[in-house]
């Protein structure tokens, strides 16, 4: 029995407290804290029941340790007290400091709330002090050690051994445990909230070493071209990191490629796509250089990526190799635009060159007059637009996909100003106004001998004698003979001249510059450069030639020009004798 008389109960309670306050600080874990709190109750403050009531993060309590009843902890452990029933019981008990009891006679109310308990019925007490099964007292438990801080939990306690109410000793025994136990339960918590930020920490790392290594497989093992660039700053665009695939398309090592930027790579003609294209997401297809000088037509791939969340950001590009695909475009393009016997472009890319030429308003008018556009040059800009993409290749005028092989550039040049589809002529959807940095094409005067004026001439040809040719030796003798009649012309004409197949034994050359003796000196040289014999399987033959010279003018359609120079093919054809023909 305790007595506020005996120093030596004070003394031996002051050493258990002293040990179980101890014991609370080798606890290794969170749930080992709360049991030793629990057990520390029986074991050094002279009771034989108490329950550990934490705070859950939704705020009510559970019932964490339970020690002294094996009956007590199956019938409490792990269940459930609201918030709002320990506040009621918190309020209405009475203070004894930081201690909150409930004396049986006003406990009774609180039989039937959800908060876990043990509690039986009794006799009535026998003196004051005694202590009744249905007293409660409970220590709670702050984050800051007082009834200031935010409540950590409830140390639950009953029966103590001496069956009596603690008196003032035993009551600030219990208010120091519950003080040092809500320190060790803070501190368990913090490890425990360590513990699990270390692996997390772990496990994060793992995730992305695992991450890294498969970003490294896929891209030093990926089938097609990758490189990590430098974003930004003076290095910007600078080659940080190239795959294989990348390193064996440019013909250079990894350290080679280290040394150079995407715009050292580029081709000059496409530097003005490849800064189009640096933002994320971007996408182009531009050449890059090869070691051996040589350029290669790829599809770039753009995306940003970050080092880490405040670290320096790179440019990922995916380069796939489109030389293939580049080629077989040109490929599909020469054949829908050029004669597939000859090489030669044919009758819809004559009348698409021709067209661009021409608009609808008619040449020496006041509106042409007034017309004051920059120069854009002869018909030689379709050869430098053909020029351009053939250098793309390696391919020129001749290579071993045909002469003049050329995709349709003038339909591309002209996408904004198509011809009319029934006239052929350009500018027609605009009122036949010209369009954007078109010169006007002028006829020469044909009345005017020598006065100097120069224009784009239109030089239709007819095969004299081809017909008894095929008709004798047949269809094979008569391709052989059109393919040579194709290269006779090509060479007889100057670099930036088109000589066109219409179909059959017709042709048409389109020469720019010249004046009215030129067209007629220019169909002299290509008739006598048709007529020497052509060797077929060993056997000669020969074609004539007549030539009927037009001139294409503003304010003409490519059909009207076309037909001009037909008519005066046919008028040269008639006024020329039979004999001057030569054939078979």
């Amino acid at each position: 029995m305790e007595t506020e008389s005996e120093p030596y109960v004070r003394l031996a309670t002051l050493r258990g407290l002293h040990q179980v306050v101890a014991d609370l600080n080798t606890a290794r874990s969170l749930a080992d804290t709360l049991q030793t709190v629990a057990d520390g109750i029986i074991a050094g403050l002279g009771y034989e029941l108490s329950a550990v009531n934490l705070v859950r993060p939704d705020g009510d309590l559970v019932v964490a340790a339970v020690a002294g009843s094996a009956h007590a902890e199956a019938l409490m452990a792990g269940r459930v007290g609201s918030r709002v029933s320990w506040e009621r019981r918190l309020a209405m008990a009475d203070q004894w400091g930081s201690l909150r009891f409930i004396p049986y006679t006003e406990g009774w109310v609180l039989d039937d709330d959800d908060v876990p308990q043990w509690h039986t019925a009794g006799p009535a007490p026998r003196f004051p002090d005694e202590w009744h099964p249905m007293d409660r007292l409970f220590a709670p438990m702050y984050t800051a050690g007082t009834a200031g801080g935010e409540l950590l939990g409830v140390i639950s306690v009953d029966k103590p051994r001496n069956g009596r109410r603690p008196g003032a000793w035993g009551r600030e025994a219990l208010q120091m445990y519950a003080f040092q136990a809500a320190i060790a339960i803070s501190n368990a918590r913090l490890r425990a909230n360590m513990q699990r930020a270390l692996v997390r920490l772990e496990r994060e790392q793992q995730a992305l070493r695992a991450s890294e290594e498969s970003f490294r497989q896929a891209f030093e093992y990926a089938p097609s071209g990758m490189a990590i660039a430098e974003m930004g700053g003076d290095q910007h665009g600078r080659l940080h990191r190239t795959n294989d695939a990348l390193c064996r398309l440019l013909g250079r090592s990894a350290s080679q490629m280290r040394r150079y930027s995407f715009s050292d790579l580029v081709h000059p003609e496409d530097i003005g796509t490849l800064l189009r294209t640096s933002a994320e997401g971007g996408r182009a297809e531009l050449r890059l250089g090869r070691r051996d000088g040589s350029y290669v037509w790829v599809s770039l791939r753009n995306s940003v990526v970050a080092d880490a969340a405040d670290g320096p950001r790179y440019l990922l590009t995916h380069v796939e190799d489109i030389e293939e695909r580049k080629r077989h475009e040109l490929q599909l393009a020469h054949r829908a635009s050029h004669d597939s016997l000859t090489g030669l472009p044919n009758s819809a890319e004559l009348r698409a060159r021709l067209s661009s030429r021409l608009c609808g308003t008619p040449a020496r008018s006041e509106e042409h007059a007034a017309v004051a556009a920059a120069p854009y040059g002869s018909l030689d800009g379709f050869d430098e637009v053909e020029s351009t993409a053939y250098k793309q290749y390696g391919h020129g005028f001749g290579s071993d996909l045909g002469p003049d092989y050329a995709p349709d550039f003038a339909a591309d040049y002209a996408s904004d100003f198509a011809p009319d589809s029934a006239t052929g002529e350009f500018g027609a959807e605009h009122g036949g106004a010209p369009y954007p940095g078109h010169v006007h094409t002028v006829a020469p005067d044909e009345d005017s001998e020598g006065d100097g004026t120069k224009g784009l001439a239109v030089l239709f040809c007819d095969l004299d004698g081809f017909k008894s040719i095929n008709d004798r030796f047949g269809h094979h003798t008569g391709d052989a003979v059109l393919i040579e009649v194709a290269r006779r012309l090509t060479d007889g004409v100057r670099e930036g001249d088109t000589v066109a197949r219409l179909g059959g034994d017709e042709f048409v050359v389109l020469a720019d510059g010249l004046g009215q003796a030129d067209a007629e000196d220019l169909a002299v040289r290509l008739r006598n450069a048709i007529i020497p014999p052509i060797r077929v399987d060993g056997r000669a033959v020969r074609v004539g030639a007549s030539f009927g010279i037009g001139w294409a003018g503003c304010g003409m359609s490519a059909d009207e020009v076309l037909r001009s120079a037909d008519q005066r093919m046919y008028v040269e054809k008639r006024s020329r004798a039979k004999a001057g023909r030569r054939a078979g």
